[in-house]
């Protein structure tokens, strides 16, 4: 499975009142583990950015003039993302960029939609938790994921932010990792099959039941027999497991041959 955590940044809040792209950040992870692919872009918007948006990312205008503009790299962006899911914090916002971005280009529009899947995960976020605040940062405290270097909004940085949030909500990747590591070792030893049941060498702890338990279980039986009119399907139980597998076993016959 191959999935393309995807964020950008923007002039401002608005694709519809022109705002642009200025910044694309996309991380990849194939069976919910980060490859060390990554696609990261700085755009000439061919405009200002609006106050608020610099607040929040704090990219200049001056620092994007000689950066491409979203036409020189958006084959390279497609050929990236293609086939792949992309997982987005408010997938709307940055879909509707993306797409407006490709409405420009000349030749039949393209959308983001026809050539990924696409999954929110702040509308899962607001499944897993109705009534909390869901934005990243409130993600990562909930989640114990390090965002200590998000200072300002970056697409790569919240991108890397994000996969690991992604990978936290949905069951994290302890349990993969150790199944794949004790999976190649069996390979490694050369195990008659793959498929073979993993096996732990940790020693379960039995706990027995004292003398006192043990009484208390037969008075609380007594009552429920007598409260059931004698239909104490625990107490049948108990008397057949007591005559077979707590009686102790009879002794070996010896042949007499």
């Amino acid at each position: 499975m191959r999935q393309i955590v995807l964020d950008t940044e923007t002039t401002g809040l608005e694709p519809e009142l022109d705002h642009r792209v200025i910044e694309i950040g996309c991380v990849e992870l194939v069976n919910r583990r980060p490859s060390g692919r990554s696609f990261h872009r700085y755009l000439n918007p061919e405009r200002d950015i609006d106050d608020g948006a610099l607040a929040v990312h704090g990219i200049s205008r001056g620092e994007l003039d000689g950066q491409p503009r979203f036409a020189e790299v958006v084959e390279e962006l497609v050929a990236f993302i293609a086939g792949a899911e992309l997982v987005i914090h408010n997938a709307a916002f940055d879909v509707a960029f993306l797409d407006a971005e490709m409405a420009r280009l000349p030749g039949v529009p393209r959308q983001l939609g026809a050539m990924c899947q696409i999954l929110d995960t702040l509308a899962l976020a607001r499944e897993l938790h109705p009534g909390q605040r869901n934005s990243l940062d409130a993600l990562c405290k909930r989640y114990s994921v390090d965002n200590s270097k998000r200072e300002l909004h970056g697409a790569l940085l919240d991108a890397r932010i994000l996969a690991d949030v992604y990978l936290a909500m949905t069951g994290g990747q302890g349990a993969l990792a150790l199944a794949d590591s004790d999976m190649t070792l069996q390979i490694a030893a050369g195990s008659r099959s793959a498929r073979a049941p993993l096996r732990t060498t940790v020693p379960l702890v039995v706990v027995a039941a004292s003398a006192a338990e043990l009484a208390a279980h037969e008075i609380m039986l007594a009552v429920i027999a007598k409260a059931s009119g004698g239909r104490c399907l625990w107490a049948a139980n108990d008397a057949r497991d007591s005559s077979t597998t707590l009686a102790p076993a009879a002794a070996p016959q010896r042949s007499s041959a």
